[in-house]
């Protein structure tokens, strides 16, 4: 691995509710080293974008707080920085692609004024030479006819053409780290093909690390170097992609896994995990998924197992998962 970038330790998020105080992100560590793809995989409320909203420091707060971790960019302690130090960072050496661009974008300004404050914002330069960088990356992300587009709002482009002024605003700066949050959601299967090829030609070519939020287990194996897999505010399991899916160790992987369709030998029915994700104001004792388990015994009810090195930059946190 080369050196890392990215040092999250122990992080935990609670969200404050009128039911009571739920942990949104409990105990969650991992590392992105330079250049490198980090995929953290998860249903939706396992608490994915509010550990990517934690790096940024963009946790809404109230209801959110961070409570407790460490979260290291580089020399930086994020966590430590002022809010105008933050303002400073993001958007510099720390950009993100949120889920859905027709939210993220100002509707009452053009595409270009959006991008060319975003250069002027974090580069000594003048608004032609703004300009010229937005209209050059805009073709950079392949959108026709860029100059033209520095004048279109975003509801006169397509979903596909909004993703890409997004990636295009975030790659502006030249980023260390590019957050990217379900970056192909609701795009059409053709259109998401493009966006995941672009993005991988647009790291390679800056040479940025990546970390890549996503429940989908086909753009995790085309894009992603290692993986951490999420369950109810915690990381259960991490490895390099090609061990995770050749041999996975938690149990829940395991049925995220045989979830995918079978192209080669079609199945009658899709596989499921039995059981629902469980409430986070109400989470069972012991290991969060043993009510889903099929491996589970008395011991899993009774402590929530750790996560330990099952193999060679393995790690599982099941009781069952042993070396």
């Amino acid at each position: 691995m080369n050196r890392p970038l990215l040092e999250v330790t122990d992080l935990g998020v609670t969200l404050h509710t009128g039911r009571g105080v739920l942990a949104a992100v409990d105990g969650v560590s991992f590392v992105i080293a330079v250049g490198e793809t980090l995929a953290l995989v998860g249903e939706s409320g396992c608490g994915k974008t509010m550990t990517a909203l934690s790096v940024m420091r963009l946790v809404p707060d109230p209801p959110g707080r961070i409570e407790r971790g460490k979260i290291r960019f580089g020399d930086d302690d994020l966590l430590a920085k002022t809010p105008e130090q933050m303002r400073r960072l993001r958007g510099d050496r720390i950009s993100m692609v949120f889920q859905e661009p027709m939210t993220s974008l100002d509707p009452v300004f053009t595409v270009g004024r959006q991008l060319t404050e975003t250069v002027l914002a974090h580069r000594e330069v003048g608004s032609d030479e703004a300009v010229a960088l937005s209209v050059a990356m805009l073709r950079k992300v392949r959108i026709p006819e860029p100059e033209r587009r520095m004048n279109s709002y975003p509801h006169e482009m397509s979903g596909g053409m909004r993703q890409r002024v997004m990636i295009a605003m975030a790659l502006l700066c030249r980023p260390d780290l590019l957050i990217a949050d379900e970056p192909t959601t609701a795009l059409d299967v053709t259109t998401q093909a493009q966006i995941l090829e672009l993005l991988r030609e647009l790291r390679a070519e800056f040479g940025m690390a990546v970390l890549l939020i996503t429940h989908a287990l086909g753009v995790v194996a085309e894009m992603a170097d290692r993986v951490a897999v999420m369950y109810a505010g915690r990381i259960v399991e991490t490895a390099p992609v090609d061990a995770l899916f050749a041999a996975p160790r938690h149990p829940y992987t395991v049925g995220l896994l045989n979830s995918i369709p079978d192209l080669v030998r079609p199945q009658d029915r899709l596989a499921t995990i039995p059981g629902t994700v469980p409430n986070l104001l109400h989470l069972p004792p012991g290991c969060r998924f043993w009510p889903r388990c099929p491996l589970a015994d008395e011991g899993c009810r009774a402590a929530q197992p750790p996560l330990i090195a099952v193999a060679d930059n393995h790690l599982a946190a099941c009781w069952k998962a042993q070396p």
